[in-house]
């Protein structure tokens, strides 16, 4: 057996001769570079470099000296400022100090963390529920620890980047399938071997477009070819259904779906994920899901202004419906000023406009910040290739005023940068 590279015996890699000096590992990502250093020689600012120097209220943040209307926060339900979960948070973090400085199977697992999982599981009516210490790792973790070597896992095509990676983690087959077809859905799961194990991920809202999934037919599909079945309510969890549990609840799939995960840095308002299942040995996770045995676990002021405000989307009969008339208000106000949105109707709290290149998007979106409004710009790889668009995603605090001035931010900027007549 000979060694990869064969040096003298007194000499060590760093005397070797290397006239052409190291390897650049970041020079894959020089066109990116180039990208973003010639467009920001235009005199735009970096769409992704933001800094909020105040945050007064759900809706409303200093951004470079200048009140702004926040209409790119995913804060759907405006907990951040709640006054029960802030108060909830300031007691924890006066008990049990700023962290746990360990894993939930080690020393990380406090009161709180448990506490945490009990409402969630009150939430979603459900025998178990298990926090992770993002949304991110809890489709990391859950999908990893699902399906390995020689399963697969059947996904939408738009699927958010946290499924996929959850699938390269476990080592898994990925299949995709088009975006909401339940045909191909169906042809791809025919295809594959009946006795292999198979994970078929939807989402209740894809984050991109604000579309919802037609899961009751999906579910049926998945069933008929026995696969389990994974629903991801990040986005709509908080006002979708009668108790606010996604997407599904609204849809009647609760008996059907195997596991939910989502998120707390949406609706909750705080962050963290979670996974709750009925499955009778859904407790193994805490043992084998290397996202979660091997991270620190959440602050405890995290925890407890979580389980605070879902306890407190169980009750928000009334927030969920002043949501949905901002967002059907805000979707068709702008289909009237002549903008192109992703869908043909309001499906969800996120209105995603449509533009046809990454100039017009970036001179909109830098006009609309000019004008007192923050959106979230959004390009490839987030977007499929060659999309362009700017995602609003509405609060249930923002104001009928609001979303007033909104609607005068979008005509004034539109006009400005030709996006409009």
């Amino acid at each position: 057996m000979t060694d990869a590279i064969d040096t003298p015996d007194d000499a060590t890699l760093a005397d070797l001769p290397n006239p052409k000096g190291p390897h650049d590992l970041l020079s894959k990502f020089k066109p990116l570079i180039n990208e973003r250093e010639a467009l920001l020689a235009t005199g735009v600012r970096d769409p992704f470099s933001i800094v909020m120097t105040e945050v007064k209220s759900p809706t409303l943040a200093v951004i470079q000296g200048k009140d702004t209307i926040l209409l790119g926060t995913y804060n759907y339900m405006g907990m951040t400022f709640d006054p029960d979960v802030i108060a909830a948070g300031k007691e924890a973090l006066d008990k049990f100090g700023a962290g746990t400085t360990g894993s939930r199977v080690l020393n990380g697992t406090y009161q709180g963390h448990r506490e945490c999982e009990d409402a969630l599981k009150e939430f979603y009516g459900t025998d178990h529920a298990i926090v992770f210490s993002t949304g991110y790792q809890a489709n990391l973790g859950v999908i990893s620890t699902l399906a390995g070597k020689g399963d697969y896992v059947i996904l939408d095509a738009d699927s958010h980047a946290s499924i996929y990676d959850g699938c390269w983690l476990g080592n898994a087959e990925i299949v995709r399938f088009r975006h909401n077809s339940v045909e191909d859905l169906d042809k791809r799961l025919g295809r594959l071997p009946k006795e292999a194990g198979k994970l078929v991920v939807l989402e209740g809202v894809y984050s991109m477009f604000g579309d919802v999934a037609p899961l009751p037919e999906m579910v049926a599909v998945a069933k008929k070819h026995g696969a389990m079945i994974l629903c991801d309510e990040a986005h709509g969890m908080g006002f979708f259904g009668p108790n606010g549990r996604g997407v599904y609840e609204e849809m009647g799939c609760e008996k059907d779906i195997d596991f939910v995960v989502g998120t707390f840095s949406k609706s909750v308002g705080t962050v963290g994920g979670f996974c709750v299942s009925n499955h009778p040995d859904f407790e193994v996770l805490r043992l084998v899901c290397r996202p979660y045995v091997f991270t620190a676990s959440l602050p405890p002021s995290v925890v407890a202004t979580a389980a605070t405000s879902i306890r407190k989307l169980m009750h928000a009969g009334d927030k969920r419906a002043h949501l949905w008339k901002n967002s059907k208000r805000l979707h068709q106000g702008l289909r009237d000023l002549g903008y192109t949105i992703a869908t043909e109707t309001a499906q969800s709290a996120i209105i995603a406009v449509m533009l046809p290149d990454q100039e017009k998007a970036v001179m909109l979106w830098q006009a609309l910040l000019e004008g007192g409004l923050y959106v979230n710009l959004a390009r490839p790889p987030a977007t499929p290739a060659g999309t362009y668009l700017l995602r609003c995603s509405l609060c249930a605090e923002h104001s009928d005023e609001q979303v007033g001035q909104i609607l005068a931010i979008f005509a004034a900027a539109g006009r400005a940068v030709g996006c409009i007549a």
